[in-house]
Protein backbone atom coordinates (compact mmCIF):
# COMPACT_ATOMS: atom_id res chain seq x y z
CA UNK A 1 0.00 0.00 0.00
CA UNK A 2 1.46 3.70 -0.32
CA UNK A 3 1.30 6.25 1.40
CA UNK A 4 1.74 9.98 1.39
CA UNK A 5 3.93 11.93 3.73
CA UNK A 6 3.41 15.53 4.44
CA UNK A 7 5.88 16.83 6.16
CA UNK A 8 8.11 19.46 5.82
CA UNK A 9 10.63 18.50 9.11
CA UNK A 10 13.25 16.81 7.38
CA UNK A 11 14.57 14.49 10.31
CA UNK A 12 10.46 13.57 11.53
CA UNK A 13 10.18 12.99 8.02
CA UNK A 14 13.44 10.10 7.83
CA UNK A 15 12.35 8.82 11.16
CA UNK A 16 8.46 8.43 9.84
CA UNK A 17 9.74 7.18 6.55
CA UNK A 18 11.94 4.50 7.93
CA UNK A 19 9.24 3.36 10.29
CA UNK A 20 6.38 2.95 7.83
CA UNK A 21 8.67 1.07 5.20
CA UNK A 22 9.86 -1.52 7.69
CA UNK A 23 6.30 -2.53 8.18
CA UNK A 24 5.89 -2.49 4.44
CA UNK A 25 4.58 0.25 3.05
CA UNK A 26 5.28 2.24 -0.33
CA UNK A 27 5.63 6.15 0.66
CA UNK A 28 5.85 9.52 -1.36
CA UNK A 29 6.59 12.41 0.63
CA UNK A 30 5.49 16.07 -0.12
CA UNK A 31 6.60 19.45 2.21
CA UNK A 32 3.94 21.59 1.78
CA UNK A 33 0.08 21.68 1.18
CA UNK A 34 1.08 22.80 -2.56
CA UNK A 35 3.09 19.62 -3.24
CA UNK A 36 0.59 17.68 -1.36
CA UNK A 37 -2.72 18.29 -3.46
CA UNK A 38 -0.35 17.86 -6.91
CA UNK A 39 0.69 14.33 -5.68
CA UNK A 40 -2.72 13.71 -4.88
CA UNK A 41 -4.29 14.57 -8.28
CA UNK A 42 -1.42 12.40 -10.01
CA UNK A 43 -1.98 9.28 -7.51
CA UNK A 44 -4.72 7.65 -5.47
CA UNK A 45 -3.34 7.00 -2.58
CA UNK A 46 -3.97 4.59 0.09
CA UNK A 47 -3.20 6.40 3.02
CA UNK A 48 -2.69 10.46 3.13
CA UNK A 49 -0.22 11.21 6.57
CA UNK A 50 -0.68 15.02 7.44
CA UNK A 51 1.15 17.32 9.75
CA UNK A 52 -0.69 20.20 10.39
CA UNK A 53 1.93 22.89 10.46
CA UNK A 54 3.12 23.45 6.86
CA UNK A 55 5.05 26.04 5.81
CA UNK A 56 1.79 27.68 3.37
CA UNK A 57 -0.85 26.71 6.21
CA UNK A 58 -2.58 24.12 8.20
CA UNK A 59 -2.37 20.81 6.88
CA UNK A 60 -6.35 20.41 7.95
CA UNK A 61 -7.16 22.59 5.21
CA UNK A 62 -5.91 20.23 3.01
CA UNK A 63 -8.61 17.21 3.85
CA UNK A 64 -11.52 18.65 1.80
CA UNK A 65 -9.30 19.26 -0.93
CA UNK A 66 -7.85 15.29 -1.15
CA UNK A 67 -12.10 14.49 -0.55
CA UNK A 68 -12.52 16.13 -3.28
CA UNK A 69 -10.00 14.18 -5.34
CA UNK A 70 -10.60 11.78 -3.94
CA UNK A 71 -13.47 10.51 -2.01
CA UNK A 72 -12.36 7.52 -0.64
CA UNK A 73 -9.37 8.66 0.16
CA UNK A 74 -8.51 8.25 4.04
CA UNK A 75 -6.59 10.39 6.14
CA UNK A 76 -4.66 10.50 9.24
CA UNK A 77 -2.86 13.94 10.98
CA UNK A 78 -0.22 13.37 12.92
CA UNK A 79 1.48 16.62 14.75
CA UNK A 80 2.57 18.36 17.58
CA UNK A 81 -0.84 20.16 18.29
CA UNK A 82 -2.11 18.14 21.46
CA UNK A 83 -4.89 20.18 22.95
CA UNK A 84 -8.38 18.75 22.81
CA UNK A 85 -9.51 21.60 20.61
CA UNK A 86 -6.98 20.98 18.10
CA UNK A 87 -7.94 16.88 18.16
CA UNK A 88 -11.73 18.25 17.70
CA UNK A 89 -10.68 20.75 15.04
CA UNK A 90 -8.83 17.95 13.47
CA UNK A 91 -11.29 14.98 13.50
CA UNK A 92 -14.34 18.00 12.22
CA UNK A 93 -12.50 18.58 9.37
CA UNK A 94 -12.29 15.14 8.19
CA UNK A 95 -9.54 13.28 9.37
CA UNK A 96 -10.07 9.46 10.30
CA UNK A 97 -7.84 9.48 12.84
CA UNK A 98 -5.60 11.81 15.16
CA UNK A 99 -2.13 10.47 16.56
CA UNK A 100 0.02 13.54 18.28
CA UNK A 101 3.61 13.40 18.50
CA UNK A 102 5.78 12.53 20.32
CA UNK A 103 4.90 8.64 19.31
CA UNK A 104 5.51 5.22 20.09
CA UNK A 105 6.60 3.89 16.44
CA UNK A 106 4.14 0.31 17.17
CA UNK A 107 1.46 3.04 17.67
CA UNK A 108 2.14 4.66 14.48
CA UNK A 109 2.34 1.67 12.51
CA UNK A 110 -0.72 0.17 14.37
CA UNK A 111 -3.03 2.88 13.67
CA UNK A 112 -1.95 3.12 10.36
CA UNK A 113 -2.86 0.09 9.67
CA UNK A 114 -6.43 0.00 11.59
CA UNK A 115 -6.98 3.85 9.52
CA UNK A 116 -6.36 1.20 6.31
CA UNK A 117 -9.13 -1.21 7.47
CA UNK A 118 -12.25 0.43 6.12
CA UNK A 119 -14.98 0.33 8.68
CA UNK A 120 -17.45 -2.42 9.08
CA UNK A 121 -16.04 -4.20 6.07
CA UNK A 122 -15.88 -8.20 5.66
CA UNK A 123 -12.62 -9.58 5.74
CA UNK A 124 -11.07 -10.00 2.85
CA UNK A 125 -10.73 -13.40 1.66
CA UNK A 126 -7.37 -15.10 1.33
CA UNK A 127 -5.53 -15.20 -2.78
CA UNK A 128 -4.65 -18.20 -3.80
CA UNK A 129 -2.81 -18.94 -7.19
CA UNK A 130 -0.68 -22.44 -7.31
CA UNK A 131 0.47 -23.49 -3.85
CA UNK A 132 0.87 -19.75 -2.85
CA UNK A 133 -1.48 -17.83 -1.02
CA UNK A 134 -1.17 -14.02 0.19
CA UNK A 135 -3.37 -12.35 3.29
CA UNK A 136 -4.63 -9.35 1.65
CA UNK A 137 -5.07 -7.48 5.51
CA UNK A 138 -1.88 -8.81 7.31
CA UNK A 139 -0.05 -8.94 3.94
CA UNK A 140 1.56 -12.21 4.80
CA UNK A 141 2.57 -14.99 2.46
CA UNK A 142 2.12 -18.58 2.78
CA UNK A 143 3.31 -21.78 0.29
CA UNK A 144 0.90 -24.79 1.35
CA UNK A 145 0.57 -24.64 4.96
CA UNK A 146 4.36 -22.80 5.36
CA UNK A 147 4.94 -19.50 6.11
CA UNK A 148 6.60 -17.61 3.03
CA UNK A 149 8.89 -14.53 3.74
CA UNK A 150 10.05 -12.10 1.00
CA UNK A 151 11.77 -8.67 1.40
CA UNK A 152 9.81 -5.41 1.34
CA UNK A 153 10.48 -4.72 -2.26
CA UNK A 154 9.70 -8.30 -3.45
CA UNK A 155 6.88 -8.50 -1.35
CA UNK A 156 5.48 -5.38 -2.83
CA UNK A 157 6.16 -6.80 -6.23
CA UNK A 158 4.21 -10.00 -5.58
CA UNK A 159 1.09 -8.00 -3.78
CA UNK A 160 0.99 -6.09 -6.88
CA UNK A 161 0.94 -9.01 -9.02
CA UNK A 162 -0.90 -11.46 -7.02
CA UNK A 163 -4.02 -8.83 -6.80
CA UNK A 164 -4.12 -8.88 -10.50
CA UNK A 165 -3.28 -12.40 -10.83
CA UNK A 166 -3.67 -13.79 -14.78
CA UNK A 167 -3.71 -9.81 -16.21
CA UNK A 168 -0.84 -8.16 -17.83
CA UNK A 169 0.42 -5.82 -14.82
CA UNK A 170 2.41 -2.69 -16.74
CA UNK A 171 5.70 -2.00 -15.67
CA UNK A 172 4.69 1.46 -15.14
CA UNK A 173 2.05 0.46 -12.35
CA UNK A 174 4.72 -2.24 -10.92
CA UNK A 175 7.12 1.24 -10.75
CA UNK A 176 4.55 2.80 -9.19
CA UNK A 177 3.91 0.25 -6.24
CA UNK A 178 7.39 -1.19 -5.73
CA UNK A 179 9.07 2.34 -5.82
CA UNK A 180 8.30 5.72 -4.22
CA UNK A 181 8.85 8.98 -5.54
CA UNK A 182 12.15 9.58 -3.76
CA UNK A 183 13.74 6.10 -4.79
CA UNK A 184 17.02 6.20 -7.40
CA UNK A 185 15.52 3.67 -9.71
CA UNK A 186 17.82 2.29 -12.42
CA UNK A 187 16.19 1.44 -15.51
CA UNK A 188 16.24 -2.06 -15.12
CA UNK A 189 15.25 -2.65 -11.69
CA UNK A 190 12.01 -4.23 -12.51
CA UNK A 191 13.06 -6.15 -14.52
CA UNK A 192 16.09 -7.19 -11.84
CA UNK A 193 13.39 -7.82 -8.68
CA UNK A 194 10.79 -9.86 -10.86
CA UNK A 195 14.05 -12.13 -11.58
CA UNK A 196 15.11 -12.22 -8.07
CA UNK A 197 11.36 -12.91 -6.75
CA UNK A 198 10.52 -16.22 -10.08
CA UNK A 199 13.80 -17.57 -8.24
CA UNK A 200 12.37 -17.25 -4.93
CA UNK A 201 9.05 -18.72 -5.81
CA UNK A 202 10.67 -21.27 -7.93
CA UNK A 203 12.82 -22.84 -5.61
CA UNK A 204 10.47 -22.73 -2.88
CA UNK A 205 7.91 -24.66 -4.97
CA UNK A 206 5.01 -22.03 -5.72
CA UNK A 207 3.88 -23.65 -8.53
CA UNK A 208 2.99 -20.12 -10.11
CA UNK A 209 5.03 -18.36 -12.74
CA UNK A 210 5.89 -14.53 -13.52
CA UNK A 211 5.15 -14.23 -17.46
CA UNK A 212 6.77 -11.18 -19.50
CA UNK A 213 4.51 -9.20 -21.46
CA UNK A 214 7.00 -7.79 -23.67
CA UNK A 215 7.12 -4.03 -23.61
CA UNK A 216 4.38 -4.25 -21.70
CA UNK A 217 4.68 -5.58 -18.10
CA UNK A 218 4.72 -8.98 -16.31
CA UNK A 219 1.92 -11.29 -15.26
CA UNK A 220 1.30 -14.18 -12.36
CA UNK A 221 -0.51 -17.05 -13.24
CA UNK A 222 -0.56 -20.69 -11.90
CA UNK A 223 2.27 -22.80 -13.27
CA UNK A 224 1.36 -24.95 -16.24
CA UNK A 225 4.06 -27.58 -15.92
Amino acid sequence: MKILLVEDEPDMSRLLSSLLKDAGFVIDHATSIREAEEATRQIAYDLNLLDRRLPDGDGAELIPRIRALRPGARVMMLTALDSLTSKVAGLEAGADDYLTKPFQGEELVARVRACLRRPGSASLPLIRVGALSFDPETRSLAIGDKPFSLRRRELNLLEALIRRANRVVTREALLNEVFSAEDEVQANAIDTLVSRLRQRLTSSNADVTILTARGIGYMLTEDSA
